[in-house]
């Protein structure tokens, strides 16, 4: 059974406990998830999201930043951030630091949509890219920039040689973000986006190198793994994967197989470097996105359990949980030793203060979801109030 050493060893972990996580020491076990928001104005930083991140930042805390673009092809959402150029670089320090200000640590999420994109936000109006040439079904829509939705449209599958520039843009975004003052990288290897692409037998049709077997569909995320550890260590990289998921047709005959040839490739990777990664971050099957459950029969809650659980004690690190975790689910994974630590999404979104909130106990707000992709700077973003303790109510603090 693969455990990590904490800071309170000797005694039974909780949410609220430190822990040491490679070089960062953290205060706690609440960890701010990677949340789309689509506040990045024509692809840069605005001082909303310093206000954003900073008001979830606590000391000793973790944040990792909404999916942020590798490159021009990389978008799927109007107005997310991107870190491929100098004035997105410069822009993110002013994001980094204000985060820093708090005694926080935060990574950015390097993201590449693939076919779960549109032309209107591809360069000259081309096909995205994918492993495949099949598009996401009908099922599923993509919000455009004029907040419709759209079909998703027939990509493009990506030559060989083009996946080697592919992988080169990642090494450049994760060499850009510590530029930026960032205290590392998650590689998005889940939620039915370009890697996960590559991962899933019910996506990948390919009949070359990176087709068909097990090792042959891991081949690109262990390329672009080993680009960006071997640029900026391997102890600044975290990696997420979603071998459950069927977010966007995201789905795989045998997720735990699948989970499992990814983790042993994350680990034997560890050994041939002797470096651990900072983490292996993964989704578990209770996740819901857009409001609407996934479609997958992926089993009982037995079952989902087993696969989190065995994936949790096969990898050889920091292992992060997310999905749909509630305080008590959160308190109930780490006391259990089912995770290390654990993401939050919604419930942070809503809630800057959500690690106070969680310690006392006390009531959250709740999330307005009509305003999760609007381009608003303050409604739905910054405007949530915090726990004002010694007045007994609610009230906002935001500066903007």
């Amino acid at each position: 059974m693969a455990r990590t050493s904490s800071l309170d060893q000797g005694s039974t972990p909780s949410l609220f406990s430190p822990y040491k996580m490679g070089r960062f020491n953290l205060s706690h076990r609440v960890v701010l998830a990677p949340c789309t928001r689509c506040r990045a104005i024509n692809g840069i930083p605005q001082a909303a999201l310093a206000e954003y991140y900073s008001q979830r930042a606590t000391q000793g805390g973790f944040l990792i930043t909404e999916g942020t673009m590798i490159d021009p092809t990389s978008a799927g959402f109007p107005h997310v951030p991107g870190i491929f150029t100098k004035e997105q670089v410069e822009a993110w320090k002013k994001v980094v630091d204000a985060v820093h200000a708090k005694g926080a640590i935060i990574f950015c999420q390097l993201w590449h949509v693939g076919r779960a994109s549109h032309q209107v936000y591809q360069p000259g109006g081309s096909a995205p890219i994918s492993s495949t040439d099949k598009p996401i079904s009908k099922r599923w829509r993509i919000l455009m920039p004029d907040g419709s939705h759209g079909i998703y449209p027939k990509p493009r599958a990506v030559g060989v040689d083009d996946i080697a520039n592919v992988v080169e843009y990642y090494r450049i975004a994760a060499i850009n973000a510590i530029e930026a003052g960032f205290d590392g990288v998650e590689i998005h290897g889940a939620h039915g986006y370009l890697i996960d692409q590559f991962l899933k037998d019910g996506i990948n049709n390919r009949k070359d190198e990176y087709g068909g077997s097990l090792a042959n569909r891991c081949k690109f995320i262990m390329q672009v793994v080993q680009a960006v550890a071997t640029a900026i260590g391997a102890d600044r990289l975290g990696v997420r994967i979603s071998p459950a998921i069927d977010h966007l047709d995201a789905m795989d005959s045998s997720p735990l197989s699948l989970g499992l040839a990814v983790v042993e490739r994350l680990n034997k990777l560890q050994v041939d470097i002797r470096t651990k990664l900072a983490y292996l971050h993964v989704t578990q099957p209770r996740y819901v996105a857009y409001g609407q459950t996934e479609s997958g029969k992926q089993g009982s809650e037995e079952e989902e359990a087993r696969l989190m659980l065995t994936l949790r004690n096969t990898y050889q690190g920091t292992f992060i949980c997310s999905g749909g975790y509630t305080r008590q689910l959160g308190i109930e994974a780490i006391a259990q030793g089912d995770a290390d630590l654990v993401s939050y999404g919604r419930l942070f979104i809503a809630n800057p203060d959500l690690v106070l909130r969680f310690k006392l106990d006390a009531p959250l707000n709740k999330y307005n979801r009509k305003t999760f992709y609007t381009q608003d700077p303050v409604v739905g973003y910054t405007d949530y109030p915090f726990l004002n303790k010694e007045r007994g109510s609610n009230r906002p603090f935001s500066r903007l």
